[in-house]
C-alpha cells in the first residue's frame, strides 16, 4: 500500500461524521446557539421567501414571520442534521451572516469539519471562509466533508444527498418555490419540488405560498409550530385512489378494531364511523407512503380486497416493485398472489418498494421510519384495544409499540376499539380532521364566535383526541410541546369552564372541551397553577410528616395520608431512598371514575393525578385538587416508610380505635379540607368535610360499619382483616349506576346521609352500599355471569341487614316482599324457566330459598371450600352442577330436582349421583309444580 493511499484512508477516517447518538442536544440548546447574536431577521432585501411546512417528530422553526409562517427550521434525520432556510438570498446576504456562523456550528459533526459548498453559493463560501471555516466547493458532497451547502432546485443528487445527511452529515439548504409552483402547480410543489426530494425526509417540506417581507424579532424560546399551513397538496385525490371502486368497508372481518388519531399535516382518515372516530388512515411521510388498518385481520378479508389491493397500488407508486409480506401475514400474500401483485414473505430487506406488517412490534422502528421517508410504502395494520387492558394505566397512543413507528407519520392507534360494522368510505365532503377542527375551536374562541357548522359537529372526537394526543410525550420534542402550548394559550385566554352540580356541562360543549384540555394538559405539568386563573399562593402548609406502612401482601392499595393537596398547587414529596423506585407511587383524589363517555358533566372528566415516586424529592401537583394517598404496589414489602409532604393542608380523618376522640371534636373535624375520611379496620368512607363537622363523636357509627364489615367477612369466609380495606368514596357524578363497586366503590353525594345516619341504617336499612359490598366479595369460580352478576351480591344485603342491622328481608327491600317473590317465581315458571330469564331477584331467590331451608352455614362453608379448590371449570353449565353437587352434599340432600326445577342444566349423571342422598322433603318449589 502506498503513502498516498494510506493518507487518503486517515482522511476519510478522521472526516467520516461521528455517531450522532452521542453528540445529542436538546431543542432548547439548539435553538439557543442558533439564535445567539442575532439581533433581528431583516427580511427587507431584495427577496421573497416562501413558507416551509414542518411534519413528523423532529422538525421545528427558528423563525415565524409576523403571520406565523415558518421561514427557517431545523431537523433531523439518520445520524444527522438539517438547517432549511427559505430562500437561497439567506444563504448569501452578509446581514444572515451570524446565524450562518451559528448554524455551522450546529451542523459540523465535530469542530474542524470540511464544509462543502455548491458552486452556485459561492457568496457563502466567502462567509464561511471569514469565519475560519475549511471550506471546499463541489457540486454534491464527498466523504471528507462533515456538512454540504446547497441551494433547492436541483434534485440530481438528491439520493447521495440524504445517504450523506443519514450517515451523520450536516446539511444547509435554502430556497423558495412559489416561482417553481407558478411554473408546476402549487397541488405539485410538496413531492415534485426539487428541494423536497432531499428535506422532506426530515419532514421539512418548502411551499408555494410566498410570505411577506419584513423585521422579525428572534423569539425568546423555539416558535410554535403552526397549526395548519395550506399546502395545496390535495390529498383527497390520494383518498379517492384509495377508494376507487369501494363502495362499502366492511369491516366485520373477524377482529374487534381499535380507533385512530389523525394528527399530521399530512395524514387523512379514509373510514370515520358516526361519532367521526376513524377506523381506516393514509398518510404521505417524506417522499414515501403509508396506509393503516385497525386489526390485521382487515388485511386477508376478501371483503376488502378492492381496498387492499388499490391501498398496495399507490404505495407502489408506479414503481411495481416488490411488495414484501411479513410471514405473519400468509392470507394476505395469498390475496395479492391472487391480483397477480409481486410480492413475497420476508421481512424488510432487499430492494423492497412496499412492506406489510402488523403494528404489534417495535423492532424495525428506525429502518421502518427510514424506508418510508426515502420513497418505500407502508401497509399496516393492528388493533391495542388488547394491548391497553393489559397495561392500565399505560397511554396506547404513547406507549404500545405500534405507535414507535406510527406517531411520527401522524397517525396513532388508540386504545379504544371500534365497531366491527359496514361503513362507507369518507366522501369528497369535508371531514373531521384533529388538526383542521382544533384550528377552528381556538380561532373562534378567540374571536369569541358561536361554534359553527362543521365545528359543532366535531367537539367531542375533538375532546377524546385533545386528551389522546397529550398522552405523547411532548419533553425535548418541539412537535408535541408547540401543540401543548397552543391549547395551553387557548385555556389562559378563555379561562378553564365553571362545572358543578348546579353548573352542569353538556358533552357536545365547547366547555367540555376546554375541561378535558385544562385536565389532560395539566397531566403534563409539574406545576398545574399555570393554568388557573387564580394566584396559587396562600396556602400556608408547613411540612408533614407521615409514616405508612409499605407491606402489602394482597392488591395495589391506597394509604390515606391525612393531607389535602388545594387545586392548582404543588406539593414537594420528600422519600427515603430505598423506596425511590420500588413501585410506590403518589395519588392525588380517589375520584377515580372516567367521565368522558357521559352526555353531561358535572365535574371534570378526570381529577385525579397519579406518578411514580422516582426520586427522593419530587413535585405533583392537581388542577383540581384531592385527598393525597400514598400507593403501595401488591406484594410491597418495604416495611415503614416516613414522608413528608410540604405545600397540603390538613383534612378530617378518624379511624377508630386510633383517633383521639378528644382531638376530633376539638380541632380534626375542622381541618380545612373539602374532603374528609372516616375508617374501621376493613373499610375507609371519603365524605364531604361539610357532612362530619357536626359530628362530635363518629365511634357509635364507627363501631356499627365495623360490625358489617365483620359480617361481610364472616359470611365470605374471608380473614377478619382484608388484605386491603374497602374503600367507598363518594362523588358528585360517577361513570355508571347509583353506586358501583370497584377499588374504591363510588357512590353519589346523595348516599352520604344514609351512611353516617347510624339511626337511619338501623331502621331503613344500607341496601346500595352492602350490596357494592357484596359485588367485591364475589368469586368468579362459583359465579355464572351474566345471570348472577346483580343476584349473589344481594346476599350480603341480606345477611347484614338481619344479622346486624336487624331488619327482615321483607324490609330491607321491597323486592323480597313475600308476594312479590311468589309472582315472580310463577312468572319465571310460566314463561317456562328458562335461564335465560334467570337473573337478578328471580336467580336470588333461587338462593334465599336455599338459605331459608339450611340457613347460612353451607354458604360459608362453600365459600371457603372453593378457595381451596384448583381445577374449576370456567363454563357455566360445569360450574352450576358444580354448585349444586356441593351444595347437596354440604347439606346432605339431593337437590337435583330443586336445581332443575329452576331450570338449571343438571347433567344426567349427576342427578344420578345426587339421587343416594335423601330427599328434600321441604323443596319450596315442589308447591309450584303441577
Amino acid at each position: 500500500m502506498g503513502l498516498l493511499q494510506v493518507f487518503l484512508i486517515a482522511e476519510l477516517h478522521f472526516f467520516s461524521p461521528p455517531d450522532r447518538s452521542v453528540l445529542k442536544m436538546k431543542p432548547c440548546a439548539t435553538y439557543e446557539l442558533l439564535v445567539n447574536g442575532v439581533g433581528s431577521w431583516d427580511f427587507t432585501g431584495g427577496f421573497v421567501p416562501c413558507e416551509l411546512l414542518l411534519v413528523g417528530e423532529d422538525a421545528y422553526p427558528v423563525l415565524l414571520s409576523a403571520k406565523k409562517q415558518v421561514l427557517i427550521a431545523v431537523s433531523q434525520y439518520g445520524k444527522g442534521r438539517m438547517v432549511v432556510v427559505s430562500h437561497e438570498g439567506i444563504l448569501k446576504g452578509p446581514k444572515f451572516s451570524q446565524f450562518l456562523r451559528n448554524a455551522m456550528e450546529w451542523l459540523k459533526p465535530c469542530p474542524d469539519a470540511l464544509v462543502g459548498v455548491h458552486p452556485r453559493l459561492d457568496s457563502l463560501s466567502q462567509v464561511l471562509l471569514g469565519a475560519g471555516t475549511r471550506v471546499q466547493v463541489g457540486a454534491e458532497p464527498s466523504p471528507p466533508m462533515g456538512v454540504f451547502c446547497m441551494d433547492a432546485y436541483d434534485s440530481s443528487q438528491a439520493k447521495g444527498i440524504v445517504d450523506f445527511v443519514k450517515a451523520g452529515g450536516g446539511l444547509l439548504v435554502g430556497g423558495q418555490a412559489w416561482y417553481w409552483a407558478s411554473q408546476h402547480g402549487k397541488e405539485n410543489v410538496l413531492f415534485e419540488f426539487p428541494g423536497n426530494q432531499v428535506t422532506s425526509v426530515a419532514g421539512v417540506y418548502f411551499t408555494g405560498n410566498a410570505v411577506e417581507k419584513g423585521i422579525f424579532k428572534v423569539a425568546k424560546k423555539i416558535p410554535k409550530i403552526p397549526l395548519v399551513v395550506p399546502h395545496q397538496a390535495n390529498l383527497s385525490l390520494d383518498a379517492e385512489f384509495l377508494l376507487r371502486g369501494v363502495s362499502e368497508l366492511d369491516l366485520v372481518t373477524g377482529g374487534i378494531p381499535s380507533t385512530l388519531l389523525v394528527h399530521g399535516a399530512l395524514s387523512f382518515p379514509l373510514c370515520l364511523d358516526r361519532s367521526q372516530r376513524c377506523l381506516l388512515a393514509a398518510a404521505r411521510y417524506g417522499r414515501g407512503r403509508v396506509v393503516v388498518v385497525t386489526h390485521e385481520s382487515q388485511l386477508s378479508s376478501p371483503k376488502l380486497a378492492r381496498f387492499l389491493l388499490n391501498a398496495v397500488s399507490w404505495l407502489d407508486d408506479g414503481r411495481k416493485g416488490m411488495v414484501a409480506v411479513d410471514p405473519s401475514l400468509k392470507k394476505l400474500c395469498s390475496l395479492l398472489s391472487q391480483a397477480e401483485v409481486k410480492s413475497q414473505l420476508s421481512q424488510l430487506v432487499g430492494d423492497i418498494s412496499v412492506y406489510c406488517c402488523t403494528s404489534y412490534s417495535d423492532r424495525d422502528a428506525e429502518t421502518i421510519h427510514a424506508f418510508v421517508a426515502e420513497g418505500g410504502g407502508l401497509l399496516v395494520g393492528g388493533q391495542a384495544w388488547y394491548w391497553a387492558s393489559q397495561n392500565c394505566g399505560k397511554a396506547a397512543v404513547a406507549k404500545y409499540p405500534g405507535n414507535r413507528i406510527l406517531n411520527r407519520f401522524g397517525l396513532s392507534i388508540l386504545g379504544q376499539s371500534g365497531q366491527a360494522a359496514k361503513y362507507a368510505p369518507v366522501g369528497p365532503r369535508e371531514h373531521y380532521h384533529f388538526r383542521r377542527a382544533l384550528l377552528l375551536f381556538s380561532t373562534q374562541l378567540q374571536e369569541h364566535q358561536e361554534l359553527t357548522e362543521p365545528l359543532k359537529g366535531w367537539l367531542h372526537p375533538l375532546a377524546q383526541d385533545c386528551a389522546a394526543f397529550l398522552h405523547i410525550p411532548a419533553h425535548d420534542c418541539p412537535a408535541y410541546a408547540s401543540l401543548h402550548r397552543i391549547l395551553t394559550k387557548v385555556l389562559k385566554r378563555t379561562g378553564i369552564p365553571q362545572v358543578s352540580r348546579h353548573c352542569p356541562v353538556k358533552s357536545n360543549s365547547k366547555e367540555a372541551v376546554l375541561l378535558c384540555m385544562a385536565t389532560e394538559l395539566s397531566l403534563t405539568m409539574t406545576d398545574s397553577a399555570a393554568l388557573v386563573q387564580k394566584s396559587a399562593a396562600g396556602v400556608c402548609a408547613l411540612p408533614v410528616t407521615v409514616e405508612i406502612d409499605g407491606t402489602n401482601p394482597g392488591e395495589e392499595l391506597y394509604l390515606s395520608t391525612g393531607l389535602y393537596l388545594p387545586e392548582g398547587h404543588t406539593a414537594v414529596i420528600t422519600c427515603p431512598c430505598l423506596v425511590v423506585g420500588a413501585g410506590l407511587k403518589v395519588q392525588v383524589g380517589c375520584h377515580t371514575d372516567d367521565l368522558s363517555t357521559a352526555k353531561e358533566l358535572k365535574r371534570a372528566p378526570v381529577v385525579i393525578r397519579t406518578c411514580d415516586v422516582a426520586c427522593q424529592k419530587q413535585s405533583i401537583s392537581c388542577l383540581w385538587g384531592g385527598l393525597i394517598y400514598i400507593v403501595v404496589p401488591a406484594k410491597s414489602v418495604l416495611g415503614n416508610v416516613p414522608i413528608t409532604v410540604e405545600g397540603a393542608v390538613r383534612a378530617p380523618f378518624f379511624k377508630l380505635g386510633e383517633t383521639c376522640e378528644r382531638q376530633w371534636e376539638a380541632c380534626v373535624r375542622h381541618y380545612p379540607a373539602p374532603w374528609a375520611e372516616l375508617a374501621v379496620e376493613n373499610l375507609i368512607l371519603t365524605v364531604p368535610s361539610d357532612s362530619i363537622r357536626h359530628m362530635e363523636d363518629p365511634r357509635p357509627l364507627l363501631t356499627l360499619w365495623n360490625k358489617i364489615m365483620v359480617a361481610i367477612s364472616r359470611l365470605a369466609a374471608v380473614p377478619a382483616k382484608f388484605p386491603r380495606p374497602e374503600r367507598i368514596v363518594t362523588d358528585v357524578q360517577i361513570s355508571c349506576g347509583w353506586m358501583h363497586s370497584g377499588y374504591p366503590i363510588m357512590g353519589h353525594l346523595d348516599s352520604v346521609k344514609e351512611m353516617l345516619d347510624v339511626k337511619h341504617m338501623q331502621t331503613t336499612g344500607l341496601w346500595g352500599p352492602i350490596h357494592e359490598l357484596g359485588h367485591n366479595q364475589q368469586q368468579q369460580a362459583w359465579e355464572f355471569p351474566p345471570h348472577t352478576t346483580e343476584a349473589t351480591c344481594n346476599l350480603w344485603s341480606v345477611y347484614v341487614h338481619e344479622e346486624v342491622l336487624g331488619i327482615p328481608r321483607h324490609q330491607a327491600h321491597q323486592a323480597l316482599r313475600p308476594q312479590c317473590r311468589k309472582e315472580r317465581i310463577k312468572d319465571y315458571l310460566k314463561k317456562g324457566a328458562q335461564l335465560k330469564d334467570w337473573n337478578v331477584w328471580t336467580a336470588l331467590e333461587t338462593y334465599l330459598q336455599l338459605q331459608e331451608g339450611f340457613g347460612w352455614d353451607p354458604f360459608i362453608h362453600l365459600f371457603s371450600d372453593y378457595q381451596k379448590m384448583s381445577s374449576i371449570p370456567k363454563d357455566n353449565t360445569s360450574k352450576m352442577n358444580l354448585w349444586a353437587q356441593k351444595f347437596s352434599h354440604q347439606v346432605n340432600k339431593n337437590l337435583a330436582p330443586f336445581f332443575t326445577a329452576w331450570g338449571w342444566p343438571i347433567k344426567k349423571e349427576l342427578s344420578v349421583e345426587l339421587s343416594s342422598l335423601p330427599s328434600w322433603e321441604q323443596d319450596p318449589m315442589r308447591s309450584y309444580r303441577p
